[in-house]
């Protein structure tokens, strides 16, 4: 008679969406472990918005309630550690950590989120998540109103400028090199007061996150309080593209409405499958990958 797995479901990341989704499964009393190595990608945010209920506070803060309460359920486990390998399928999944131990698990979520690609520009990544931004749902209203810079270039630069007006009038534009749009939406730019300088950008000041003057290639030096910008990615987790997963011309992990990716008995959710990056959507994600694998492991048992 074959054993029992230890696991119904793996999920590799303990953020938001994997707390969401093993809180979900943990109610379904389904045996989980959550694998999570501690590095959120907004480790470094020193405060989160557009969270009812927890707006304002720190990322850190959240994290740890939401921990508390996920492993309130007994049939939830959370491992420190990076997972460095995952074989097998669907039903039978063998899942190895760094530390070399191996765990068997029926279904895996992955919540791994994306790794931002920093310009190289000294000063950025320091400030990346304080004052250097993405979102302005979730960092906007905090610097409504102060002098702010937007780097990007390319046709689709017009409409995020659009979007970033909403918040201040003090607005720039730095291409970071010679524009490429075209003379039509640069005249929209200038017709809502944003000033558009091409000139590469050298290196910001900042103390501690907090942006104090960008410096430009041909010496000039600008002060700035915010600077958005929307970095290229990379996965940061390599396994479910190793294991077959297929991945959109975006870069993030494919999967339908039930966040199921292409491999039968892998689900995805949070930053790694969807464009909105925010802890609400990563919850909810994250609930629904949950929801729907438990259903999946019902039709499975019966």
């Amino acid at each position: 008679m074959h054993e029992p797995y230890k696991f119904d479901v793996a999920i590799v990341g303990g953020s938001y969406a994997g707390l969401s989704a093993a809180m979900t499964l943990g109610r379904a009393r389904r045996k989980v472990i959550i694998i999570d190595s501690g590095k959120p990608c907004n480790r470094q945010t020193p405060h989160s918005h557009n969270l009812i209920t927890h707006d304002g506070k720190t990322p850190a803060e959240i994290s740890a309630l939401a921990r508390e309460q996920v492993l309130a359920y007994p049939t939830v486990q959370l491992r420190a550690g990076l997972v460095t390998q995952v074989t097998g399928s669907d039903g039978a999944f063998t899942v190895t950590t760094d530390d070399g131990q191996t765990l068997e698990t029926k279904k895996i979520i992955f919540t791994t989120g994306i790794a931002d690609i920093m310009p190289d520009i000294p000063g950025f990544a320091e400030s990346w998540g304080i004052s250097v931004i993405h979102c302005p749902y979730c960092h906007g209203y905090e610097y409504s109103d102060a002098s702010t810079g937007v780097l990007m270039n390319g046709e689709m630069t017009l409409e995020y400028l659009k979007m970033i007006r909403n918040w201040t009038a003090d607005l720039t534009l730095y291409t970071n090199g010679p524009a490429a749009f075209d003379d039509a939406a640069r005249a929209k730019m200038h017709a809502f007061g944003a000033e558009i300088i091409e000139e590469p950008i050298a290196s910001l000041d900042h103390e501690s996150g907090y942006l104090q003057t960008l410096h430009l290639a041909d010496g000039t030096a600008r002060a700035i309080t915010a600077l958005y910008h929307r970095p290229a990615f990379v996965q940061h987790c390599l396994i479910p593209e190793e294991l077959g997963c297929e991945l959109t011309v975006q870069g993030f992990i494919k999967v339908d409405e039930a966040q199921k990716t292409t491999i039968a008995g892998i689900y995805a959710a949070g930053d790694n499958s969807g464009a909105f990056r925010g802890l609400t959507g990563a919850m909810a994600a994250g609930t629904t990958a949950g929801a729907r694998l438990n259903h999946e492991l019902i039709n499975e048992e019966y």
